[in-house]
């Protein structure tokens, strides 16, 4: 299997070699940050248009087919017509809140999604508190979205912010539960090395119940935690028009469209990380053909091809599913899921110390 670190080093060294060393990390900050923005729209691009489809198949419906062969450039005339947009801002709102809000929104998802471990020596940010830093820059998005609301200064907005709010935070408890328990199994932080931890087999098979339980709690807070339905009251259309971001236009509510697919490329990819072994190739230990020849599969592919399969999970349960009443969800994470992954992170505890694990 193909190491991307090799194009890395010999780039380093190629640029160190003809120039100073602040210039050449100056310049290799910039590829790393023009890579990552044309990643992120790409791919936000490329879900916009999967959901659609797969919405359209669930529904029985034929789906976007119009513009462009299959309806593949829909997406491009949205975005062409979103930047058309004019930037509209109400008197009455704290003008300056308003605008960073969204910005917030982004920079929360453009660090974590810099943390996924796209393929074999193919990592942004590497080093020894990755998954903690994962969760804690994924919380930054929460205070965008609050600021959205309040600064809006419009009832439905408030609501629709006060809703996000108060359930990506209960919703972070699980998702940092079902994270500590991969970790607890791994016994490490590091992305790279949770990925080459699973060379043998994934943690999903490997961990025992405790892992398959944390992966069940994984998904329905995940889901939860992005606003997607069943879950997605805090952008209830028949009560809050369109919740947080009413009040929004232009690049600005773009922006928070943006980082709602990436987000939930990110929680996609996060699953294939802990559960489903990154870009690791699909091992059977004593099959040495089989794995032989899954390892000439590229890392980069084993990568994407797991988190569009997680995606897809996610999406089969939004439109599944009737959106549930905000009691419902809120009991539902203090009262079963919080609990179970309390109880489930002390069981993987037990398993791991005596070894009872696959």
């Amino acid at each position: 299997m193909f190491d991307f670190k090799v194009v890395a080093d010999w780039l380093n060294e190629l640029l160190n070699g003809l120039m100073p060393s602040w210039l050449a990390t100056s310049i290799e900050c910039v590829i790393v940050a023009v890579f990552l923005l044309a990643a992120y729209s790409l791919i936000a691009m490329a879900y916009i248009m999967y959901e659609r489809w797969v919405c359209a198949w669930i529904q029985c419906r034929i789906g976007p087919r119009r513009v462009g062969p299959w309806g593949l450039l829909q997406v491009f005339a949205d975005v062409l017509k979103i930047l058309q947009k004019e930037l509209i801002t109400l008197w009455s709102t704290d003008k300056f809140l308003h605008k960073l809000a969204p910005y917030l929104v982004l920079i929360a998802s453009m660090l974590t999604f810099a943390c996924l471990p796209w393929g074999k020596g193919m990592q942004f940010i590497d080093f020894n508190i990755g998954v903690f830093f994962i969760i804690a820059v994924s919380s930054i998005g929460v205070l965008g979205i609050l600021l959205a609301g309040w600064s809006s200064n419009s009832k439905y907005t408030l609501i629709g912010a006060m809703r996000s709010g108060a359930q990506m935070v209960s919703y972070e408890l699980s998702c940092g539960l079902a994270v500590l328990t991969v970790v607890c199994l791994a016994g490490t932080m590091n992305v790279t090395e949770l990925v080459e931890a699973q060379a043998d087999g994934w943690f999903l098979f490997k961990g025992h119940v405790p892992a398959f339980i944390a992966f069940i709690i994984y998904i329905i807070a995940a889901n939860a935690e992005n606003n997607r339905g069943p879950f997605d009251l805090p952008e209830a259309e028949h009560e809050l028009t369109a919740g947080y971001h009413t009040e929004y236009s232009g690049i600005h509510f773009g922006f928070f469209y943006l980082a709602e697919y990436l987000n939930l490329f990110i929680v996609s990819g996060i699953a294939a990380l802990l559960f489903l072994g990154g870009w690791m190739p699909l091992h059977v230990p004593g099959l040495e053909g089989f794995n032989a020849v899954m390892d000439y599969i590229p890392s980069t592919l084993w990568f994407l091809g797991k988190a569009f399969f997680m995606t897809f999970i996610f999406m089969w349960i939004r439109w599944s599913f009737p959106r549930v009443r905000i009691d419902q969800m809120l009991a539902l994470e203090w009262r079963y899921l919080m609990p179970i992954g309390l109880f489930n992170l002390v069981l993987m505890a037990v398993v791991v110390a005596f070894g009872w694990h696959f």
